[in-house]
């Protein structure tokens, strides 16, 4: 595994620079974005797969599972962004692969705003929204590591965590804003009109949001710790061997499934479970995914905070096992028709909360993992992959086992599995990686 260079002495907490600011402001809001638009589709999944997925005679299963095949193919897609833009930004700099990858995130998202459907052109309407999910695929997996590098290694002494938590708090509020869009356009706006063309706002607003970010980005200044491996331009920069940064990313993969698994379990997955498992409407989803994005949200910023002090290990390691330990009881109590409302929305804001006791930590361990000359390609692979195969492939899995065998206690089988594994690889972590200098 990569490690980083001891560094015998903790250093101390600095104020926070002017610098540090800005790299976190603009490195969080392609993230808030990306998490935005993927919020949006899961939570209209069922509304598009009418739209571009379910040809006349065709199921509603039928279609929803289109719908979440293309979606996982955007996740497949992450990994070939990660080393396309990785590459490029360790190469030629954080800053100049970001400006260019919130300005392909916009256009694509967008421009699935703006889709004909499959009554208007047929055949080519899925093609096109799966060609655009392909193209935001690529630059999620380029957004990550490129923030994560530029957040982290801007970061004052001692706080890495807290900067890296943002990351994955952004996840959260994106999601929210998602959710919280969608319920809005579901009140204001009759069935009719939601279906008909109300679910496109949601898509046509991030070109708003995708100008403000670019403005951010190209405010910012590269990042120092780039600047200093970088050197003179034109020397040759010194990268570890390759298969070293592979198995470091391929334990990193492991130490985030669960995150990813989970994640896209509780706070994505969920509206779709709900409305064609256990028969919710389409409100009762969305507020049930609203309060588990709730309690992610309120649990990740300070686990990141703790994990400076603790350790990534110790915080990580608990919120796996939670998820382990709690997944089943919790869904199981969401099942139940005689429990009040408070309770199960208490047990969705918990199984949230558990999600983000891995989610504060981890962008801050994964960056950890690898040298500055690495540090975009190997933590947005080892992240895109997790992505890829736990969470791209969530929404289909479930929807799929569930109509198969009638178990309705498979997100929580899902959900347990990945976070077992997550933990025995997060207890290889040493517990003072978080003290150390990066390289």
């Amino acid at each position: 595994m990569l490690s980083p260079a001891p560094d015998p002495v903790r250093s101390p907490v600095t104020s926070q620079p002017a610098g540090s600011r800005r790299a976190l402001v603009a490195g969080s809001v392609g993230n808030f974005i990306e998490w935005y638009e993927f919020g949006v589709y899961g939570y209209l999944a069922t509304v598009i797969a009418g739209h571009f997925f379910t040809p006349e005679g065709g199921s509603e299963a039928e279609g929803l599972v289109k719908a979440y095949a293309s979606f996982a193919l955007a996740f497949f897609f992450r990994p070939v962004g990660a080393a396309l833009f990785g590459r490029l930004g360790d190469r030629i700099g954080r800053r100049p692969t970001l400006v260019l990858v919130i300005c392909l995130m916009t256009g694509a998202t967008t421009l699935i705003g703006a889709l004909p459907t499959y009554d208007s052109i047929g055949a080519a309407a899925p093609w096109l929204l799966t060609l655009l999910r392909i193209v935001q695929g690529l630059c999620a997996g380029g957004e990550f590591g490129g923030a994560v590098s530029l957040m982290t290694e801007c970061a004052p002494p001692g706080r890495r965590g807290r900067y890296g938590a943002w990351q994955s708090f952004t996840v959260a509020l994106g999601l929210l804003a998602g959710a919280g869009t969608t319920a809005l356009l579901a009140t204001v706006l009759s069935t009719a009109q939601l279906n008909g063309w109300g679910w496109r706002i949601g898509f046509l607003l991030t070109l708003p949001l995708g100008s403000v970010a670019l403005w951010l980005r190209l405010r910012l200044d590269e990042s120092p710790a780039f600047t200093s491996a970088a050197g003179v331009v034109g020397a040759p920069v010194r990268r570890p061997p390759t298969g070293e940064t592979a198995r470091a990313v391929a334990l990193g993969a492991g130490r985030v499934m669960g995150w990813s698994a989970a994640g896209y379990t509780f706070l994505v997955v969920l509206p779709s479970y709900l409305q064609n498992t256990l028969h919710a409407t389409f409100r009762q989803a969305l507020v049930a995914t609203v309060l588990a994005n709730l309690g992610f949200a309120a649990s990740i910023l300070p686990a990141g905070t703790l994990s400076d002090r603790l350790g990534r290990r110790a915080v990580m390691v608990s919120g796996a096992v939670l998820v382990v330990v709690l997944a089943l009881p919790l869904l199981n109590l969401v099942q139940d028709a005689d429990v009040p409302t408070y309770a199960k929305g208490a047990a969705l804001f918990g199984a949230g909360a558990a999600v983000g006791l891995i989610a504060g930590p981890g962008p801050a361990m994964l960056a950890e993992m690898f040298p500055t000359t690495v540090r975009y390609t190997g933590l947005g692979l080892a992240y895109a992959l997790s992505n890829a195969v736990f969470s791209g492939c969530a929404g289909l899995i479930i929807t799929k086992v569930v109509e198969r065998t009638g178990d309705a206690d498979v997100p929580a089988y899902y959900a347990a599995a990945a976070c077992a594994v997550s933990a025995a690889a997060l207890l290889t972590l040493r517990g003072d990686a978080h003290e150390r200098a990066l390289r």
